[in-house]
């Protein structure tokens, strides 16, 4: 029962602790509330959020959690990759980049689990406990986090090969609606806004750059994702500027002692990032 209560006391939500416990929700309520019975004394408050914790659970977290932390350490023994890593990130970057600098350690016996989204989101997720670490592509605010600089993604504008329309007015391909990485570029390169709207929309980079290839227009894209094809002309670039914009991925655990699989994998990936 103290190791669930830290658990939840560490993730905020009853429902968020369950499954670093690979219990059910219910049971975790279940031992919460069987563990304020036998110490007399409420330990959560319980919201619409989550759960709080009263003065005295932020007591007994601060007297057993290097003892229940060191009891994990053993159970777990030699073997790192006792348990699965869960590790979430853009799908983009962590197919093409993030994945493969894995291959070493999955031949090693490390078992992942991989989820893809949007960084707010799987931040949450790290915080609640569902993810080990994240690959971030904004820094995380907050003292429950530990975020170290992983790479810089560099942003190029391209259009289909034999493209020679002003890009200004050409139709654009997006990622999203309110075209989040070409607003970026537009407003820093060439110092307008971009046209209201895009005439495509993909929910994924690689099918912007499918959509570029086929003709459907210009995009904005990390250069790693288009290197290959900027490589063999299939795409051009259509602006070279000095300083073209960049933003900087993060690689993110909790705070708290990161176990030695989710250590492990976090080394990998920038030990990898160099080359990158």
């Amino acid at each position: 029962m103290l190791r669930t209560f830290l658990a939840v006391y560490r993730a905020g939500s009853l429902t968020g602790a369950a499954p670093s416990l690979g219990l059910s929700q219910p049971t975790v309520t279940a031992q919460v509330r069987t563990l304020e019975d036998e110490l007399g004394r409420q330990l959560f408050v319980r919201g619409a959020r989550g759960v709080t914790p009263t003065p005295a659970a932020d007591e007994l977290a601060a007297r057993i959690a290097p003892h229940i932390d060191a009891l994990s350490s053993v159970t777990v023994g030699d073997d790192p990759f006792a348990s699965p890593v869960h590790l979430a990130g853009p799908a983009e970057l962590t197919t093409l980049r993030v994945l493969p600098a894995l291959a070493g350690l999955v031949a090693s016996g490390l078992r992942l689990r991989v989820t893809f989204g949007l960084a707010d989101d799987l931040l949450a997720g790290l915080a609640q406990r569902r993810f080990d670490l994240v690959v971030s592509t904004i820094r995380p605010r907050g003292r429950g986090f530990a975020a170290t600089p992983l790479t810089d993604e560099e942003f190029v504008l391209v259009g289909p090969r034999g493209f020679t329309g002003d890009p200004r007015t050409a139709p654009l391909v997006a990622y999203a609606e309110d075209l989040p990485i070409i607003r970026r570029y537009w407003r820093s390169v060439l110092g307008v806004r971009p046209p209201a709207g895009p005439a495509v929309v993909v929910p994924d980079l690689r099918g912007v750059l499918a959509c570029v290839l086929a003709g459907f227009g210009v995009s904005v894209l990390p250069r790693y994702l288009c290197a290959a094809e900027l490589a063999s002309g299939s795409l051009v670039a259509l602006l070279e500027p000095e300083e073209p914009p960049i933003n900087t991925l993060f690689v993110v655990t909790r705070t708290e002692p990161c176990r030695a699989g989710p250590a492990a994998v976090r080394d990998a990936l920038l030990a990898d990032a160099a080359r990158w």
